[in-house]
């Protein structure tokens, strides 16, 4: 990496942590009958069942739509930013102090105050001399300075600002955070959709010394009071009134709360320290740089800056705390993994829409896209309420980031346009996905060796570049998932199209990404490799080589503030993060996660069963179903909570009675004339309920024990969502609320059919 000005050349002191090898075994991923159904209260038991062409557009159509980005013709400030403030970035750039030896700290802490010792590596990325984000940040507004980062709609009328106005934005908000009394290692919480004034907020709290602390909009008061008194926040910034509510409630609970601060809508109510965001600015506008240039000049990039909150599923969500290193570093591992573009050549483009609370939206959209100098444009507020495909046309990104509920919407939506269309358009459909599929299955398998086919040139031109302009994806040649588990169906849905949707996996404890796969690079199912300069080990690996996936590397968290027991269980003796979760390397280095261990099913006759794999299978096998959980754990035998796909709700997100198009579809293709998931919940519909059974019963036929096969289902009310507390907010399943949400339900699978009293069995029934 070439070093800028404003970057130190060489750390006072060095820290290098390799990873220990501990009896060799340090592995990198980079090595190598009849059915006896019941329909009594839903619940059917089946106890007795047997068993080299770019595809995403013209390249100099793509260099010319990034180049406009990059020039100072006009600029947009954020509310009340006024352009007199303007101060080069030269004169504000005073360096961090380097590192405190090494000797003196140890791999993690819980204290939020205190530095740890990094895992530098002695070559390569590892290597490269630790930044803090003010650093990293005006090394971007150097090489970036007139280049677009950030745009948003305000009506009709498209707002922007450059990366110069955005960094002086954020200097402005530290200002006027120190001014509101944020003290240093406390709290800034963020609650609202995202927008410029949510990146501004985050990087004004770091650059002033405190914590930028992301909080979820589906939290309750309570959720939110926790997070706020956990981290001591000083400020909260809040989208609306609505959100702002939600801090009301609990305002006099919160001991460290000295301003609230509100950034869209009027104010509906004048209070004491509540502040619009206009105001708010205004107040750091005329405070002099020297306390700010101070606080800058005294962080250190092995201190924390950020915190990220697990949602808490198992219990309170954990304060995971994020270094400075651990976003600059990761942002460069990063954007170096997958190959971004430097604004200077062509610059990069992200739609903002998924949570920022959590640290994938953070890690994609400001700090990689930052590292590069891309542009972030923020989506609607009801993204995942329908506009997002317009935002993505309006767009047309170069990147973009869908947890696996997005691409299955997509792909549930693209289905039922197609099942509309005339007999000729789905046979020309169906013919070019073929082509689609086993043209990419070819190029995964054995690389894109040779010239494209004439079928699949035919195919691209009749089918593939119309699919992808239509979904705003003509020049994104980046299209990823994390965050939660996909389908194979979905992937190879997409791949069919020549969209191949590429499988990341980490953690908040990791940054972010810790392997991610590549165009020349990936598997159906599998998310890849380790980002560069960072190493994976599988602990106590079974037979059949599936163990727990533990990291190591400079993405590595600090520690869980004020939470050291809930530390140590993460990280081992020798500073490695154990994941929780299972998985096993393929021969060619490939990562698969089979499980997580505390999800993992251990029955009452202790077979352990990954649940996800059979939840996929009956997804697949049955493409009416929405959501899946299988129960079973100390249970004897396996039984599955089911949810028929339905219509959602446009403001509240909540899950409708109403099928999906693409689900009546499917109930007449079986025969079925229903419409609604009442007409068919709790087995009021036969032919659907036999079409789920022998879908059930293709899974069961492939398990690989009696134990593994499903002996029991149900059709719940509604389906899984948000709202409902079945999800998190990337969508991924919250079993532990879902299980105690339909306890009723799952009992009833194991009810034991009361015994008759005879002259020969005396005893009462059980």
């Amino acid at each position: 990496m070439k070093l800028t000005a404003c970057e130190p050349t060489a750390m006072s002191e060095a820290v290098v942590m390799e990873p220990p090898r501990t009896g060799g075994f340090l592995e990198s991923s980079c090595g190598a009958g009849s059915s006896a159904a019941s329909l009594d209260d839903g619940i059917v038991d089946t106890a007795n069942e047997s068993s080299e062409e770019e595809s995403t557009g013209e390249k100099e159509e793509e260099i010319a739509h990034n180049e406009v980005t990059c020039s100072a013709e006009t600029e947009t400030e954020v509310p009340a930013e006024d352009a007199s403030n303007t101060q080069t970035a030269k004169a504000q750039r005073p360096n961090s102090l380097s590192v405190t030896a090494a000797g003196e700290l140890g791999l993690w802490t819980s204290q939020g105050d205190a530095q740890v010792k990094l895992r530098m590596g002695d070559t390569g990325l590892a290597a490269e001399t630790p930044l803090t984000v003010n650093q990293m940040f005006t090394s971007a507004v150097e090489r970036f300075g007139d280049c677009l980062a950030l745009s948003w709609k305000e009506g009709e009328q498209q707002k922007t600002l450059n990366y110069r106005k955005y960094y002086e934005s954020c200097r402005t908000a530290a200002k006027s955070f120190l001014k509101l009394g944020l003290q240093r290692y406390h709290g800034v919480g963020i609650l609202g959709f995202n927008s410029a004034e949510w990146f501004i907020a985050d990087i004004g709290a770091i650059l002033a010394g405190g914590f930028a602390v992301g909080i979820y909009t589906t939290n309750s008061p309570e959720a939110c009071q926790y997070v706020a008194e956990n981290c001591k926040a000083n400020i909260i910034v809040v989208e609306n009134h609505k959100q702002l509510q939600k801090i009301l409630q609990v305002e006099d609970k919160l001991p460290h709360l000295k301003a609230i601060i509100q950034y869209k809508d009027a104010l509906k109510e004048k209070r004491p320290n509540l502040y619009t965001w206009a105001d708010f600015m205004e107040l750091g506008r005329d405070e002099p740089d020297e306390p700010l240039n101070a606080i800058i000049s005294s962080q250190k990039p092995n201190q924390c800056c950020t915190l990220i909150y697990t949602s808490g599923t198992t219990g309170q969500p954990k304060g995971v705390m994020l270094s400075h290193d651990n976003l600059t570093w990761t942002a460069l591992s990063t954007s170096r993994h997958v190959r971004l573009t430097d604004a200077t050549q062509a610059q990069e483009s992200v739609v903002s829409y998924l949570p920022l609370s959590h640290v994938a939206a953070q890690m994609v959209d400001i700090w990689v896209t930052m590292r590069v100098g891309g542009a972030t444009y923020f989506a609607q507020p009801d993204a995942l309420k329908g506009s997002l495909v317009n935002t993505l046309k309006e767009v047309r990104p170069t990147a973009f980031m869908g947890v696996p509920r997005v691409w299955e919407k997509m792909q549930e939506k693209m289905k039922s346009v197609g099942a509309k269309s005339s007999t000729v358009r789905r046979k020309v459909a169906a013919w070019a996905k073929d082509v689609g599929l086993q043209t990419n299955l070819t190029k995964m398998n054995h690389g894109a060796a040779g010239r494209p086919t004439f079928s699949y040139q035919i195919a691209k031109k009749l089918v593939f570049k119309k699919v992808r302009k239509a979904l705003g994806l003509d020049r994104c040649s980046k299209c990823y998932t994390g965050a939660a588990p996909i389908t194979k169906d979905t992937l190879e849905f997409f791949l069919s199209l020549d969209i191949p949707v590429y499988e990341l996996y980490g953690m908040s404890e990791s940054t972010g990404p810790h392997t991610i796969s590549l165009p020349d690079a990936f598997r159906l199912t599998s998310c890849g490799k380790e980002i560069i300069g960072c190493k994976t080990k599988l602990h106590n690996p079974d037979e059949e080589g599936n163990g727990e996936i533990c990291f190591w590397g400079r993405h590595i968290f600090m520690g869980y503030l004020n939470m050291p027991d809930k530390t140590e269980e993460a990280l081992d003796a020798d500073g490695w993060l154990h994941s929780g979760d299972l998985g096993k390397h393929d021969e060619n280095g490939f990562l698969f996660i089979t499980g997580r261990i505390k999800e993992l099913i251990i029955t009452a006759g202790g077979e352990n069963i990954p649940p996800v794999p059979t939840e996929d299978a009956v997804k697949e096998a049955v493409p009416l179903i929405s959501n899946a959980m299988l129960i079973g754990d100390k249970r004897k035998f396996l039984s599955m909570l089911l949810t028929i796909k339905s219509q959602v709700h446009a403001e509240t997100g909540d899950p409708e009675d109403e099928l999906t198009p693409e689900a009546v579809e499917l109930c007449r293709k079986l025969g079925s004339n229903a419409t609604r998931v009442s007409e068919i919940a709790g087995g009021r519909d036969r032919v659907i309920h036999t079409a789920i059974q022998e879908g059930i019963n293709r899974v069961n036929e492939k398990a690989t024990s009696n134990a593994q096969r499903i002996q029991k289902w149900i059709i719940l009310d509604r389906d899984f969502s948000i709202s409902g507390g079945e999800l998190g907010p990337t969508m991924k399943l919250k079993r532990p609320v879902v299980a105690k949400m339909y306890k009723e339900q799952i009992e009833n699978f194991y009810k034991e059919l009361a015994t008759p009293t005879t002259p020969d069995n005396p005893l009462p029934p059980k």
